[in-house]
């Protein structure tokens, strides 16, 4: 018989959740954000690599925007250079994963900017975009993340606080 003890309890009690990550992946990614972050003096960012099952996407990895594209913090908020995209995608191949979501942190709160709206990382309806509040300091509320799907054609379709916790499980 082949089963996982940590599958079984995700199905029970984080069964209808699109989008999940291990608290220590959360926990580890969101200590790099910081880090790369400088000090609270600019804006950070990484893909979030996963795989997709029945409707769900599950964090496995993640890969920091400036390891592909050492500039694109140098200005104080992301700007990647899309010549950096086929390192991404060797990248995902290699791993035997996919993008399923990006994230970025913001000095201030969880909306998203005229910047994020107009150009989102990956251009694909249904790609999800997190946002992470006051430079990712801890802690960090489901409810206070931004999160938003691209419905395509510029449009974003943002997930109310009160639903983030149903949307995005952080845990097991």
């Amino acid at each position: 018989m082949n089963f996982s003890i940590v599958a079984t309890i995700r199905r029970r009690f984080a069964p209808r959740h699109e989008l999940s990550c291990s608290w220590f992946l959360w926990r580890r990614l969101c200590r790099k954000l910081r880090e790369r972050g400088h000090r609270r003096s600019r804006e950070s960012g990484a893909f979030l690599l996963g795989v997709r099952r029945d409707g769900r996407a599950h964090i496995a990895d993640f890969v920091l925007y400036d390891d592909l594209d050492p500039r694109c913090l140098d200005s104080g908020i992301v700007r990647f250079n899309g010549r950096h995209f086929g390192e991404l995608w060797a990248l995902c191949k290699a791993r035997g994963l996919t993008v399923v979501a990006d994230v970025h942190v913001h000095p201030g709160g969880s909306g998203q900017s005229a910047s994020d709206r107009a150009h989102p990382m990956i251009s694909r309806a249904g790609h999800i975009a997190l946002i992470l509040p006051h430079f990712a300091d801890p802690p960090q509320r489901r409810s206070e993340i931004g999160i938003y799907r691209y419905e395509g054609a510029k449009q974003w379709l943002a997930v109310p606080p009160a639903d983030r916790a149903a949307f995005f499980h952080i845990g097991l």
